[in-house]
């Protein structure tokens, strides 16, 4: 049986080496992020809003052209934790 994740870290790589982590609580929250906010500036300079996890209102913003990578993690909750 496929496990379904409990929400998505995503890893935004910035250049200078710094390293961010938001969540989405659905994958399709985050393609819904990536394609309507972050794909059409990815060139731009001028900021743009990244959500922060369960903080309602609230944003990180961030030039797109310094985001140089992103990483998305599913993350499973469960009341078994396995080695």
């Amino acid at each position: 049986m496929a496990r379904t994740a409990s929400e998505y870290a995503v890893h935004i790589f910035f250049d200078g080496g710094i390293k961010e982590e938001v969540r989405f609580p659905t994958m399709k929250d985050f393609q819904t992020w990536y394609s309507g906010e972050l794909m059409p500036k990815a060139a731009s300079d001028e900021f743009i809003k990244i959500p922060i996890k369960n903080v309602e209102g609230e944003y990180m913003v961030a030039r797109p052209s310094k985001i140089m990578a992103l990483r998305v993690e599913p993350v499973f909750t469960s009341s078994v934790e396995r080695w």
